[in-house]
């Protein structure tokens, strides 16, 4: 059974969340520019750039490719540069940072400590965003609230920081992406289908049973407080993490 089969079930008030969606996107190309989506190429973000190219917004596309990806995630992002309207845009780490830190720590530096791993992803994730960032007045997320008990306040709309940031499927429920994906037979991660519902790099992501939480199969080993990279933590929380 694929994840469509397993997941798409609308909420009776889907149609009103889609609308609220659109409507969001449409002012957000022009209210808050310049601005692009972060896609990880998870089910919430391949929703969010098919709906971006369906309503034909100029907004581009931006993924972070870390050099740790999955094959399947790899090849995901080559067919939506082939296919998508909006502009693709990706992302190195330095080259050169990453040899290092292996050379240092160790291709399994992120098992052996939270500092570690954060170190990790802030050469992977944290300084290629900045470069993706830089000018922007906004950034498009697929933050949902239902993700996780860290992501549950998350906003429509945020200016809370210097850079907006707009999460317009914000209050859509798991059942209501995939009802999207089905319903728009829009290409998506085939680990969907292997049970990982949140997708990182390979060596930190894995499958999820069933009653796990979430996001249970991103850096498993760790606290729960723990589980964010960097990418959607307020400052305040910066300084003391």
């Amino acid at each position: 059974m694929g994840a469509i089969d397993l997941h798409a079930r609308a909420s009776k008030d889907y149609e009103a969340k889609l609308a609220e969606t659109q409507k969001l996107l449409i002012r957000a190309a022009s209210e808050f520019t310049p601005l692009k989506q972060a896609s990880s190429l998870g089910a919430e973000d391949v929703v969010i750039t098919h709906l971006i190219n369906a309503l034909q917004l100029d907004i581009p596309v931006f993924v972070l490719e870390t050099g740790a990806l999955h094959a399947e995630t790899l090849d995901l992002l080559q067919r939506t540069q082939a296919t998508s309207r909006a502009p693709v845009e990706v992302y190195r780490p330095v080259q050169e940072q990453v040899v290092q830190f292996v050379a240092r720590e160790g291709q399994d530096a992120m098992y052996r400590s939270i500092e570690l791993r954060k170190s990790c992803c802030g050469i992977r994730k944290m300084e290629p965003l900045s470069r993706a960032l830089a000018g922007q007045k906004a950034w498009i997320t697929g933050l949902r609230r239902e993700q996780s008990n860290a992501r549950a306040e998350v906003p429509l709309v945020d200016t809370s920081e210097a850079r907006t940031k707009i999460n317009p499927l914000a209050n859509w429920s798991w059942g209501d992406v995939w009802h999207y994906i089905g319903e728009n037979q829009v290409d998506y991660n085939p680990l969907h289908d292997q049970f990982f519902p949140s997708i990182g790099c390979a060596p930190c992501t894995r499958a999820i049973s069933l009653g796990e939480d979430f996001r249970a199969g991103r850096w498993w080993w760790e606290d729960e407080a723990a589980k964010e990279c960097g990418l959607h933590v307020k400052n305040e929380e910066k300084a003391v993490a």
